[in-house]
């Protein structure tokens, strides 16, 4: 079955996975019941909901307990008119909206984590969990978010996971957040909570905003450091059944929505999109908009590290290979997506693919035959302005390097897809039996990029003097030349993994490095001219296919190091206050 007949049997369904209760001590509203909180669910056209007290599943064992008293006086004879329409009342809602179990557990340091359940989860077993998470046992029915001295992040994510449950980082770019700007805490804390492999998805407040700067743009595998593309959904984390007209802040019930694609309205169904890779299987709803279009979305972000676009499959002209080239390049580097059917140019309407079941078991065939070793990728296809276009999700290999015709190994260099040269493959190689010799330590991320040692066998790099700011994290640096027989031959860093690459000719160099010894060589850097902010500084801003990129200058030790090419990805720190107001 074609991936497009798959996915017709699928249906968009609304979800709020982030709402409190009168079991939360902060619920701002006294008179509200759980049957209110329901029949605005329905209002709201939502099809989930989960409820999420803090540290306590209080709430929704008073809906269950309200539910039970009333179902035990039908039983009895003695239900009162009133209590009989509340009864049908709650079937009816329960019939029609899936309502999941949960809590918003307090972690050290404050941060906010969403559990979220089966429906046929025991209550107490939810209580376990919480005591489990050093919840004190009198403060499991205050729905407090004070708690004292509880769990770590770390240690909540996992055992939430491993309880069967989805685990959400709530409100990640704001208050109590794990990605919250302007919270100091060390680098390497921030990434292993945002990329740990126990963490389903990240619950932030900006989904529907465009530009580089919102967070999923953040967390979408092009970041040299968050190296794992992570699930972004949003929720209304209501605290009331309105929104407060008074404060744009506190939320009513389905206020901010994200749309699941699923074949059935069920936990399990819910649970295996959170942990498969199909990032189009959520979005943002949009009440009066058109639906979210995820291959527009992904044209506008342009070609990066992690997504290309072709607008063809023929072998006539080399589309077919191209194609085949970006998977293998994908599994040697980061991972990532490949469209077929469209432009690079988000502005052109999108060609399409014609026959979609043929095109999809095509790329099959050919991945399975060309590419060594075995790589297992995900082909469906998605639509968007009316056209079929293929799509391929490739994961980061796990046994590098990866070739076509068991020769032609190739790499993917940001935007750009290019044949590997001698030392990557050697990294490649060093890289595949690290990964087939280690396990990741709990706090690290499951598919942080490790760090690669040069063999012993190889040159030396030349010394560098140690910088107070870090060096941009993409781009290249030249590090070295030397002159041998009328020829000038360099070493290059690339920025975003460290990897070293010797021997370097203008002639040899893929398009990024030919730029940078291009202006090594020709276009000196000339420290008058640089735009300073202290020891580091600003040489060029310009375009390059889409993309706006920066020459960056250090100064170390009385030396100046510069960075070619660097992306906003690659700007951490200081080094953005040189970004233009477009990035």
């Amino acid at each position: 079955m074609s991936g497009k007949s798959r996915r017709s049997k699928m249906h968009w369904y609304r979800m709020d996975l982030h709402l409190h209760t009168p079991g939360s001590a902060d619920y701002q509203e006294s008179d509200v019941s759980y049957v209110d909180i329901l029949r605005q669910a329905e209002v709201r056209g939502l099809d989930i909901v989960a409820f999420t007290d803090h540290n306590t599943v209080a709430g929704y064992r008073a809906m269950l307990d309200e539910i039970e008293q009333l179902s035990l006086l039908e039983r009895l004879n003695r239900i009162q008119p009133d209590e009989k329409r509340k009864l049908a009342e709650y079937r009816r809602l329960l019939d029609k909206i899936l309502v999941l179990p949960g809590f918003e557990f307090t972690a050290t340091f404050g941060f906010h984590i969403l559990g979220v359940f089966a429906p046929d989860t025991p209550v107490r077993q939810l209580e376990h969990i919480l005591l489990n998470l050093n919840i004190p046992p009198a403060a499991l029915d205050e729905g407090s978010s004070n708690v004292g001295a509880s769990a770590d992040v770390l240690t909540a994510y996992r055992r939430i996971n491993e309880a069967g449950g989805i685990v959400i980082a709530a409100h990640a770019n704001s208050s109590h957040g794990v990605a919250m700007r302007g919270f100091d805490f060390g680098g390497q804390t921030k990434i292993a909570y945002t990329q740990d492999p126990h963490l389903h998805a990240l619950e932030i407040t900006d989904l529907d905003r465009k530009g580089q700067r919102n967070t999923a743009r953040f967390f979408d595998g092009t970041k040299p450091e968050y190296p794992r593309r992570m699930r972004c959904i949003q929720g209304s984390d209501a605290h009331r059944l309105l929104a407060d007209p008074r404060n744009t802040k506190h939320l009513g019930v389905g206020d901010r929505v994200t749309e699941v694609l699923l074949p059935e309205r069920t936990f399990d169904a819910l649970l295996d999109v959170f942990e498969s890779n199909d990032f189009a299987s959520t979005r943002p709803y949009r009440a009066s908009h058109a639906p979210y279009d995820h291959v527009q979305a992904a044209r506008e972000e342009g070609p990066s590290i992690v997504q290309a676009f072709h607008e063809g499959l023929t072998r006539r002209g080399g589309r077919l290979f191209a194609v085949i080239a970006d998977v293998c390049a994908f599994a040697n580097t980061n991972g990532g997506t490949v469209f077929v059917g469209v432009s690079t140019k988000p502005k052109d309407p999108p060609i399409g693919i014609p026959n979609t079941g043929e095109a999809v078991e095509m790329l099959r065939d050919e991945i399975e035959h060309k590419i060594t070793p075995p790589l297992e990728v995900a082909v469906d296809v998605l639509e968007t302005h009316g056209k079929s276009v293929v799509r391929v999700r490739v994961p980061r290999g796990d046994d590098p390097p990866y070739a076509i015709d068991d020769n032609k190994i190739y790499v993917r260099d940001e935007a750009e897809t290019n044949l590997a040269v001698r030392d990557e493959i050697v990294q490649l190689v060093v890289q595949g039996r690290l990964k087939s010799d280690e396990t990741p330590a709990p706090s690290q991320p499951a598919d942080a990029r490790p760090t690669i040692e040069e063999p012993a066998s190889a040159p030396p790099e030349p010394a560098r003097p140690e910088a107070a700011i870090e060096a941009p994290r993409t781009g290249v640096e030249v590090i070295g030349s030397e002159q041998r027989k009328g020829v000038m031959y360099h070493m290059m860093r690339d920025l975003r993994n460290s990897n070293v690459v010797k021997n370097v000719t203008r002639s040899s160099a893929r398009r990024l490095w030919h730029y940078a010894i291009t202006e090594h060589e020709s276009s000196p850097v000339q420290p008058d001219q640089v735009q300073w902010h202290g020891d580091i500084g600003l040489w060029k801003r310009y375009k390059r296919g889409g993309t706006v990129r920066y020459d960056l200058v250090q100064r170390v030790q009385g030396e100046l190091r510069i960075y070619y090419g660097v992306t906003y990805e690659g700007m951490h720190g200081p080094w953005q206050a040189f970004a233009g107001e477009d990035e």
